[in-house]
């Protein structure tokens, strides 16, 4: 299994086109989700940006396998030979990793699927990916299961589920080292974020757009 997190961004004046162009191509998510593709899928917004994330069974697919048709309303990404309507964001951090569709396949009903950013300070990326890879790669701790952080610049994006499945990971550490602060609040992630306008540090919930997932669906 595959999981994949995305950002597009809404161009100005077009949001509420572009959101209707999202809604009308929910059909091919349905299909592929009857089809067996995909476990889970959801969308969120915060201002103009859209974010995706989704889990494929087999291959991991682009968004534009469902969202194709829509670079009139999506701002266009430099960096690669050619402008994107969609960036891949980087997985920075998860408690746990799928290592099979039957480890990962929810055992208990979801109440919530959450979408959650936050803005770190750009001189405190790296210590913040150096603390939480090794967390992770420890398994110094154990957290929600289905828990998932990403990055672009300094923007992050976070996936939750709620009631959160909390165990160990089946797939083994990658460190054998034990570096992780005995008290996590040592590791200062206080001083790593961006305080939004009204001096509220980490992260802040979104807009849940839609969310898909196996035989259920909400939208």
């Amino acid at each position: 299994m595959i999981r994949c997190i995305y950002r597009a961004q809404l161009k100005e004046g077009h949001e509420e086109e572009g959101l209707e162009l999202f809604r009308q191509r929910l059909d091919a998510v349905r299909k592929d989700m009857g089809d067996g593709l995909l476990m889970t899928l959801t969308g969120h917004r915060w201002k103009r940006s859209v974010f995706l994330y989704y889990e494929c069974m087999t291959e991991a697919y682009h968004p534009e396998r469902w969202f194709a048709g829509m670079e009139h309303v999506l701002e266009a990404w430099p960096g690669e030979d050619k402008p994107r309507s969609w960036i891949q964001m980087i997985d920075v951090f998860h408690f746990n990793a799928p290592a099979s569709p039957e480890h990962w396949r929810r055992k208990a009903p979801v109440e919530r699927r959450v979408g959650r950013v936050a803005h770190l300070l750009p001189e405190m990326m790296a210590s913040y990916i150096y603390y939480h890879y090794q967390l992770q790669e420890e398994h110094a701790f154990f957290g929600p299961k289905y828990e998932i952080i990403a990055m672009h610049e300094n923007l992050l994006f976070g996936y939750q589920e709620f009631p959160a499945v909390v165990e160990e990971p089946e797939l083994p550490r990658k460190l054998s080292t034990n570096g992780t602060p005995a008290t996590w609040t040592d590791s200062r992630m206080d001083l790593h974020f961006q305080a939004w306008e009204d001096g509220h540090l980490y992260f802040k919930p979104v807009e849940t757009l839609f969310a898909f997932y196996e035989t259920e669906e909400q939208s």
